[in-house]
């Protein structure tokens, strides 16, 4: 189940796996752009072939402990940062899908962890909050990287859950940590994919909720009309490298994917750049 999929498409968790295995991490281009697998190199410098879908489609998100670290009633916010609070800056990104790999709407999802120093608030509520996902099934959070403590390695909490479903909790790790090795409860599974940026940090993850959806429409091979002024076009199939104009300015293909409403060369630098 995490090798090929019917298709004989290697699956998303395969990907990262052997990213992992092989000692690198997976490059957070995509971060932003919605259900396209994040891509890794081989020692041969080629990207293994991507997969459509955000996940196996019978693996939801593993689950993981609580912890004795949890309180209910976190004010909703997406941003735990407060001025004054020492620590190094991170945003972490993702989204919620299904098991069709559609996006949840209204799921909830509240974090907790430690400061910078491995301590919990357990008077207030600093580092703690939760947040609702949009209509793309999509969050982000402000915070800190966590610091240390006895016995685990750096984590980030969650409770994750779908409108009227049971609640998903686990947790989130850091790649290339050496406690990795050593913390009991660490599953590979839940790493991010995470990179610097600009002093601080950006990681992403997406969750897979065990929801049964139906599958989504699909997609007409045939384009749609291209875009006023320009050759960039909703429904192709575009490759790494590939050339298009919109709006008058030309772009170079980074990832390969399928255009889809939104993704505008403008509007999404992960998957062009300006020539």
């Amino acid at each position: 189940m995490d090798h090929e999929t019917s298709t004989g498409h290697v699956t998303r968790k395969t990907v990262l796996r052997a990213a992992l295995a092989a000692g690198m991490a997976a490059p957070a281009v995509l971060m932003g752009v919605p259900a396209l697998a994040r891509t890794v190199t081989d020692a041969t410098g080629v990207a293994p072939e991507l997969t459509p879908a955000c996940d196996d489609g019978d693996d939801p998100t593993p689950s993981q402990t609580e912890g004795p670290y949890f309180k209910p009633n976190s004010p909703r916010r997406s941003s735990l940062l407060e001025p004054g609070v020492p620590g190094v800056r991170l945003r972490v990104s993702g989204y919620v899908f299904g098991r069709a790999c559609r996006p949840v709407s209204g799921a909830l999802l509240d974090f907790w962890q430690a400061d910078t120093n491995g301590a919990y608030d357990n008077t207030g509520f600093r580092f703690r909050g939760h947040q609702f996902t949009g209509a793309d099934g999509a969050f982000a959070l402000s915070t800190i990287v966590p610091g240390l403590y006895p016995g685990r390695t750096r984590h980030i909490h969650v409770k994750v859950q779908a409108p009227g479903r049971p609640v998903l909790t686990t947790q989130l790790y850091f790649p290339g940590e050496p406690r990795n090795n050593t913390d009991p409860i660490f599953d590979a599974r839940l790493l991010m994919s995470v990179r610097d940026a600009g002093g601080g940090k950006e990681a992403a993850f997406d969750f897979v909720l065990d929801v049964p959806q139906d599958p989504g429409p699909t997609p007409t091979p045939t384009p749609t009309p291209t875009a006023p002024g320009g050759t960039w076009a909703v429904g192709t199939a575009y490759r790494a490298g590939d050339a298009v104009t919109y709006g008058g300015r030309g772009y170079v293909c980074l990832q390969a994917h399928t255009a889809q409403p939104g993704w505008e060369p403008p509007a999404v630098p992960a998957l062009w750049r300006a020539a």
